[in-house]
């Protein structure tokens, strides 16, 4: 079951004119925010990004930036695993989940 989490929150960034198409990000994900197409990586759904960083760690070409541990994909991560509220942390600004 892959879960999607809050629309447009994720960190992801792709820089694809970095790209070397090498697939790494598309068989690190756990959720399959990445395909190749035409011998480059691109993010086919960045809502199902929870932000781990497995993607960016694993790019040998530097063209994934992701913040992981942060925003509303670990709050909702974090409430699931403890049972609690979803708490992102962001003190009731207007970007917050």
């Amino acid at each position: 079951m892959t879960l999607t989490y809050l629309q447009n929150v994720a960190t992801l960034v792709l820089t694809s004119e970095r790209c070397i198409g090498c697939g790494k990000c598309v068989d690190v994900c756990p959720h399959g925010v990445f395909a190749l197409a035409e011998k480059k990586a691109r993010i086919s759904d960045k809502d199902l990004c929870m932000e781990c960083g497995a993607c960016a760690i694993n790019c040998p070409a530097g063209a994934i930036m992701v913040t992981p541990g942060v925003g509303c994909a670990r709050a909702f991560v974090t409430g699931w695993l403890t049972g609690s509220e979803p708490n992102c942390d962001c003190s009731g600004s207007s970007d917050c989940c």
